[in-house]
């Protein structure tokens, strides 16, 4: 096939190499910032996944992409979606897939929402386990490729499918991105719990905990619970709640070093989605009506300096109630 790979950040430059060793014409397409040209020359990202080299069958572009390609993968922060896809629009005829793990503040549509605004054909959400460090270095991971379009969502399974990528469809998008950014809210709160050192006792209650949130809207929303059990659920949460490669899980451990958000943010040139998607679940929590108190307590240590003890210590005072339900 002919993809479009739009962003060259860290998951961005991973799926570019995953798809061009999967035998498909894979053009890249860099901001300036992303130094297109070194990348171009050395075929390496002086910036992200440094170690990581890029087939010389790549196309590296700057600020341009095909007109027509088979698939276009905007493969951006959840913040820049709408501008950049509203900029690299593409014919009916293109699937668009949608790598970003985010819910839009403003509005609280999920990604592949806002590509509907300016995209008419099919639209694909991509999202599982997947740190674009070990797929970069070609170890096994897998995805589920979720579409209200089956058989786009099955085309996009089968280009990104290959020897270290196993990929499963889905119908259910809401699901699918609602656990790909949700998880990473729930990662923050393990990374607090980690850096008050606060035990595996503590962190496995965590991520089962914030699982059950993570379902409660997801239901409230139109999403069919099973999914949450699944890859882009479970496994999601799963690896960014522990992996050493999470931004999320290491941001939270830096909160309970004392740092402040605005200090975490400006050292680093990498997003950590939950930081913009916590405001995003606080704002669909209220909404809904939907208790979601991990989630809810991550929202009052970002952003009205609640102390992580305190947290902590609201979450074990909450009244006694049942499992389910």
């Amino acid at each position: 096939m002919k993809i479009q790979v739009i962003g060259a950040g860290s998951w961005g430059l991973a799926i570019t190499r995953l798809l061009a060793r999967n035998g498909h014409e894979v053009a890249l397409c860099a901001r300036a910032e992303d130094q297109p040209d070194v990348i171009r020359d050395s075929r390496k990202s002086p910036l992200y996944v440094t170690d990581m080299e890029l087939p010389e069958s790549v196309i590296i572009q700057h600020d341009e992409v095909w007109p027509e390609p088979d698939i276009a993968v905007y493969a951006v922060p959840s913040h820049a979606m709408r501008p950049v896809s509203a900029h690299y629009r593409f014919p009916e005829g293109t699937i668009a897939v949608s790598v970003a793990k985010g819910i839009e503040n403003e509005t609280l549509l999920r990604m592949s929402e806002v590509i509907a605004l300016t995209h008419t054909g099919p639209i694909v959400a991509l999202s599982g386990p997947s740190h674009a460090e070990e797929v970069g270095q070609d170890l096994p991971a897998s995805l589920v490729s979720a579409s209200t379009d089956i058989a786009a969502a099955e085309r996009v399974q089968q280009a990104f499918s290959g020897p270290t990528m196993r990929v499963y469809s889905s119908p259910d998008v809401i699901g699918v991105e609602l656990g790909g950014s949700l998880k990473n809210v729930i990662a923050i709160a393990a990374g607090v719990s980690d850096g008050l050192a606060l035990g595996d006792n503590a962190k496995a209650a965590l991520i089962t905990r914030g699982l059950a949130e993570i379902s409660r809207l997801g239901v409230a929303l139109g999403a069919d619970p099973l999914t949450f059990a699944g890859l882009s659920g479970m496994g999601d949460l799963i690896v960014t709640c522990d992996s050493r490669h999470s931004r999320n899980r290491r941001t939270g451990e830096a909160i309970a070093r004392g740092e402040t958000l605005d200090d975490i943010l400006s050292h680093t040139a990498m997003v950590a989605e939950g930081v913009k998607t916590a405001t995003s679940v606080h704002a669909l929590a209220t909404r809904e009506g939907i208790e979601m108190p991990i989630c809810e307590q991550v929202y009052q240590v970002l952003f009205e300096n609640l102390e992580p003890r305190t947290a902590l210590a609201a979450l074990m005072d909450r009244d006694a109630r049942p499992e389910r339900g």
